[in-house]
């Protein structure tokens, strides 16, 4: 494929080759990452690369000085691509992880100075002052899982060999307070496959704030049936080719898992009346432990989930006995997202002492609740057709509450605060808004709640990094900037996408991002187009973030001369249950038709040639892409589906039944849901690729969908890699499988 482009009117070429669609970080994501305050609040904390790399450090910005200094060099390179164990490559996949170097740091937060605790491949490391010392070592064989630093900054807490160990940070051996998991085939303190996957539980320990003891989850997975993933490239066989994994597939079991105390001196463990995942109709009201969560004076909660996640319980316990009472009981029809906006208030007096935060959807869209020490709702914090994200922070001194919501767009986030004590015979107010700038903002609050971190970003500017006054949202000082556009921009000609709203067939709005080929260089529309979908449940991909802006697949293709659309349709996150319910139990057909839909909007403008169309995605969206050329013949001509789900009895428990309900509950429902049922209307082109170590979607969907094609006399074409998971890492493999994507749209448009 020819890898250069030129500016209109004969200027100088600008060269856009393969490696640059697959480079990373991307143009403009070179920004500072975990971004965290010191515990005194004198220093802010972050993960950098100044060569531009994956490859990262700890760096400290001092506010008064305005000085960047390297608090963390990690010895030997730290974390790369070759010197991880299993565990640990497979965590990185749920996390989605791409980072080197240093991946991950803690600050200590009770009373020992400066104190950092960094994980690295070899090891946990200390540093006090400007000390980096090894703590403890690690290896691939036995690794050392998920430290965290205890409350008061005294003890680590790890999983090794699938015990929990308690290790003293300043000097001592480590200490075992776990024991009999793989005797009995279980593990203590780790979180399983579908709370890592699904539920962005990342962990299954959880210390007190007393820093005296640590909750943790037991976990048995003998009852769900290995599935065994052969490692087709390698040259041996055996053991070192293979891996087994307790993937639960939609209708069958899910592991059972029990929730414990236990002193970190070790001693007696308390377990508490819980069992999850036990079956039978009364064991299907708690079938998936989701979220744990510490109040004061050592009372434990724990949310549960019923099979059908149609209703979220919040349970208490007393740690002494493991006698437990029903604290809240969150149900809809729909079904119940989870979140992480459930906030404990920790000086909570009278009718307020054990009281909390909770976000509801019970108006359609979620939004906050003050509840009292024994559940009641007493009032809503926030109200509106919009949605609340994340709780940042609360001062429960001065009475506000910090949030991250999308009360301005949809398309945005931005930082709120809003009065905490509330009253359920007033309304609440309007919020205030804390962010300047339109598009995305993360936030991180200091601990005295006082200032934040800004890390703000838009489809105009790169990620910028401010302090902030928490107060009016004054900017205070710069952390980080860099010049927009960036020397990357410039080199490629990244032009922001256009956001536009069109209507979908029952009259709900829909937002979509166009990528327009230079008239100038291609002439007036209609061109040649491509759909980048992803579209499944819980994402959303058109918003005001340069995300859009250097997704370098769309700008190369939009370089050749092909326009690139994007359409969050109807089942997509961010717009309010009723939006995202249309989905429900009918997966692969409103969401497919309205990218149709979409399409059919930019032939009407006269954007897009309506012989000339395909469309191409990944994970879901290469379910997505594969069902509207089976589904849509007549309007697309060729179709890229990577990792496709084909056939959703063959994926998990937990997102599946979600949206689907479970295979023996209609079956028809999940035949006319898969890809398989519809592939005799194909009559386009079809590029199928995926790993196949993919222990995510695995290849069984694409070799299930290969023999549906088969029969019915289809051609398609094949890209595998074999040692690749749900996104090929390699360079080799990026650059090759970005070449032939290319290539293919290239050919069949």
């Amino acid at each position: 494929m020819p890898s250069t482009t030129c500016q209109a009117h004969g200027d100088e070429c600008t060269h856009f080759r393969i490696e640059d669609i697959v480079q990373y970080p991307l143009p403009g994501y070179v920004a500072p990452a975990s971004v965290a305050f010191s515990p005194d609040d004198k220093l802010v904390s972050y993960l950098y690369s100044p060569d531009n790399t994956l490859s990262r450090k700890v760096f400290a910005f001092d506010p008064v000085t305005c000085v960047r200094h390297l608090l963390v060099n990690p010895p030997g390179g730290g974390v790369d691509e070759g010197n991880l164990s299993t565990a640990e490559k497979l965590r990185r996949e749920r996390l989605r992880e791409r980072g080197l170097g240093v991946t991950r740091y803690e600050w200590a937060k009770g009373g020992v100075g400066a104190r950092l605790m960094v994980p690295l491949p070899g090891g946990i490391y200390v540093q006090d002052g400007a000390e980096l010392r090894l703590r403890l070592a690690s290896s691939p064989r036995s690794p050392i899982l998920d430290p965290q630093l205890s409350p008061d900054g005294c003890s680590i807490a790890y999983v090794r060999d699938d015990e929990l160990f308690i290790l003293p940070i300043s000097n001592g051996e480590p200490k075992q307070i776990t024991f009999g998991a793989r005797e009995t085939g279980k593990t203590h303190g780790l979180a399983e496959y579908i709370a890592q996957e699904e539920m962005e539980r990342r962990t299954g320990f959880w210390w007190s704030p007393d820093s005296q003891s640590i909750a943790f989850a037991e976990v048995d997975a003998t009852g769900i049936p290995p599935f065994r993933i052969m490692h087709q490239g390698k040259p041996k066989v055996g053991v070192e080719a293979q891996e087994d994994h307790a993937y639960p597939f939609a209708g069958h079991a899910n592991v059972k898992l029990c929730l414990a105390v236990v002193p970190i001196s070790g001693g007696n463990t308390t377990w508490m009346d819980l069992h999850v995942g036990k079956g039978g109709k009364e064991g299907e009201e708690e079938e998936y432990l989701a979220r744990v969560t510490w109040l004061s004076e050592n009372f434990l909660t724990a949310q549960v989930q019923n099979r059908a996640q149609t209703k979220v319980k919040i349970l208490k316990f007393d740690i002494q006995t493991g006698r437990r009472e029903v604290l809240l009981v969150e149900e809809n029809n729909v079904w119940v997202n989870l979140h992480d906006c459930f906030t404990p208030l920790r000086k909570g007096q009278g009718q307020l002492q054990g009281g909390f935060i909770w976000a509801s959807e019970q108006t359609g869209y979620r939004h906050l609740y003050l509840h009292d020490g024994r559940g009641a709702q007493l009032g809503a914090i926030t109200q509106g057709s919009w949605i609340v994200e994340q709780v940042a922070g609360v001062d429960e001194t001065a009475g506000i509450v910090y949030f991250t919501a999308t009360c301005d767009s949809p398309l945005e986030t931005h930082l709120y605060s809003a009065n905490l004590y509330v009253e359920s015979t007033s309304p609440p107010l309007k919020p205030k808004r804390l962010t300047e700038g339109k598009g995305r903002h993360i936030v991180v609050l200091d601990h005295h709640m006082q200032r934040f971190v800004d890390i703000h970003d838009s489809l105009e500017s790169p990620p910028r990094v401010l302090l902030c006054s928490l107060e009016d949202g004054t900017i205070l000082v710069s952390i980080y900037e860099q010049p927009a556009p960036t020397p990357h921009t410039g080199r490629f000609q990244l032009v922001p996408p256009e956001i536009l709203t069109i209507i979908a067939s029952d009259g709900t709005e829909l937002h979509g991002a166009v990528y327009k080929p230079d008239a100038a260089q291609f002439g007036q529309p209609p061109y040649r187009a491509v759909v980048s979908v992803y579209g499944g449940p819980n994402v959303q991909t058109v918003c005001n973030s340069w995300m859009n802006t250097v997704d370098m697949r769309a700008q190369y293709l939009r370089s050749r001369g092909i326009l690139v659309w994007k359409l969050d349709n109807r089942g997509s996150a961010r717009r309010g249950l009723m939006f995202e319910g249309a989905v429900k139990h009918n997966l692969g057909k409103v969401d497919v038709e309205d990218q149709q839909a979409g399409v059919q909007w930019l032939i009407s403008q006269g954007l897009v040639h309506p012989k000339s169309v395909g469309i191409y995605g990944w994970s879901y969206g290469g379910y997505m892409a594969a069902m509207a050329l089976a589904r849509y013949p007549e309007m697309f001509q060729c179709a890229v589906a990577g990792a496709p789900v084909t056939a959703w009895d063959g994926y998990d428990t937990h997102y599946t039944e979600k949206y689907m309900g479970s295979p023996a509950s209609d079956p028809v429902r999940f035949d006319k849901s898969s890809v398989m049922y519809h592939v005799h209307q194909i009559r386009g082109k079809l590029l199928l690729v995926h790993g196949m170590i993919d222990e995510n979607v695995h290849f069984r969907h694409t070799a299930r969908l290969i023999n549906a094609l088969t029969a019915a006399a289809k051609e398609y074409e094949l890209l595998l890699f074999p040692d690749e998971r749900h996104m090929p890492r390699g360079l080799r493999d990026r650059m090759y499988m970005e070449e032939r994507i290319c290539n293919f749209l290239e050919r069949n448009l």
